[in-house]
């Protein structure tokens, strides 16, 4: 078995909290060793020079959809995962509403049967709660958690709040995550934005703020009386955050994520009507934007989600209150963020991958992936200083529903490793 050796990269461990400069010789799809610059000598290693790269655990993706069977224009299974390498991530998480939803064993199945066991990362479902997503009946939850489902989510808002309490009440001790998106449709109605001085001057419907607290503080308080652990997805507002603060202190069992375009994005970004930042929940005012952005670097908000969600561009070249919501953002996402918080010096780089990696994995209720001796290797390369430009010959996807199309970006991941297998994402699939 042929041997990689890593000269001066930068290791990047939150879970170990280290970030230093090092040789890692791998072998077998294993980490061998980790020593400083020059310690480790191997005549049957192939030798790459990676200084000024980035080694870090791969990206841990929370929640995004899938189109396949049914939409394939849009995007395929092959293309989806092909995305994911690309953008760093090891482990993808799909939401049940697939054209198919994943409301039965049979759905999972056919999901597991259409995946390659030869890809570098590990694709995984929430199962999802009502059947049809319909909202009306609670699926077999016994069925489902042994058909291998990650958790339970709708990957939309269940309004039935009988059925949310008994669904906390029979999932109580079974220690699987339930994923939930606080929003009242009704009180959202047709809004694209939220309330301020932007939906005046846009002329664009407004998506009140207690579409989402009203429902998020219900399901805290259901929380606070069951003690059901619950994930609460999709977090766009500042409201949100003060309360999901106050809950934490109350020690209630909850964990919460933040889309990346809501902390790159903000009402402002509606200015142009690019369609690709018509979003469900909308993006926030600048006080929104600026809450979640601390939230995670105080720890209330846990993690950052991709929520990637492909369209054709027939389907995004509508107006913009009536395109359908949602962007792409696997291949996207962690140049964007190294640009904005870590160029920037804002966050670490320790930071970014905490939201990125260790802490979706405490929301999934897994062990995250971490860079020490004796551990498979489920890490990726990054050169945050690669410049390439986000287009129909770069993107994975095969759809370009993205507001940064055309534009260029700076940091690409440049290998993948997984414990099955190994890829270069440039090249792979």
């Amino acid at each position: 078995m042929v041997q990689e050796l890593l000269r001066q990269v930068r290791i990047v461990d939150p879970l170990s909290q280290v970030d230093r400069v090092a040789d890692v010789l791998i072998e077998a799809g294993k980490i061998v060793e980790i020593a400083s610059p020059g310690a480790i000598q191997s005549k049957a290693a192939a030798e790459r020079d990676c200084t000024g790269l980035v080694l870090a655990p791969g990206l841990v993706d929370l929640y995004s959809h899938a189109d396949e069977p049914g939409f394939e224009t849009r995007e395929t299974l092959a293309s989806l995962t092909a995305a994911a390498i690309a953008g760093g991530f090891t482990r993808l998480t799909l939401l049940p509403d697939t054209p198919l939803p994943l409301d039965h064993t049979d759905g999972l199945a056919r999901l597991h049967a259409q995946i390659s066991s030869d890809l570098p990362l590990h694709v995984q479902a929430w199962g999802a709660i009502t059947q049809k997503l319909e909202g009306q009946q609670l699926v077999e939850f016994g069925d489902m958690i042994q058909a291998g489902v990650v958790g339970f989510s709708d990957g939309r808002p269940v309004q039935n709040s009988m059925l949310l309490r008994r669904l906390c009440e029979y999932l109580g001790a079974a220690s699987i995550p339930i994923a939930l998106w606080p929003c009242d449709p009704a009180l959202a109605g047709n809004g694209v934005i939220r309330p301020g001085l932007e939906a005046l001057q846009l002329g664009l419907t407004e998506s009140p703020t207690m579409a989402e607290t009203a429902v998020l503080a219900a399901l805290l308080e259901m929380v606070a009386e069951l003690k059901t652990p619950i994930h609460l997805m999709r977090v766009s507002t500042a409201r949100s955050v003060a309360l999901i603060q106050r809950a934490k202190e109350r020690n209630l069992p909850i964990t919460a994520s933040t889309t990346w375009m809501h902390l790159l994005g903000n009402s402002e970004s509606l200015r142009t009507y690019d369609v690709n930042w018509r979003l469900d929940p909308p993006v926030g005012n600048v006080q929104d934007q600026a809450a979640l952005i601390r939230g995670l670097e105080s720890g209330v908000i846990d993690a950052i989600a991709m929520d990637h969600h492909a369209y054709t561009y027939e389907e995004k070249t509508v107006a913009f209150s009536a395109t359908p919501p949602g962007a792409i953002g696997l291949e996207l996402a962690l140049p964007l963020l190294w640009q904005t918080f870590v160029a920037t010096r804002r966050w670490s780089p320790l930071t970014l991958w905490q939201t990125l990696s260790t802490s979706p994995c405490h929301c999934l209720g897994q062990s995250p992936p971490t860079l020490q001796p004796g551990q498979s290797a489920e890490m990726i390369l990054f050169d945050p200083q690669q410049a390439w430009t986000a287009n129909a010959q770069t993107l994975h996807s095969l759809s370009c529903n993205t507001p940064w199309y055309g534009h260029t970006l700076t940091g690409r991941v440049l290998k993948t490793w997984h414990p099955r297998t190994q890829s270069d994402p440039l090249e792979c699939l």
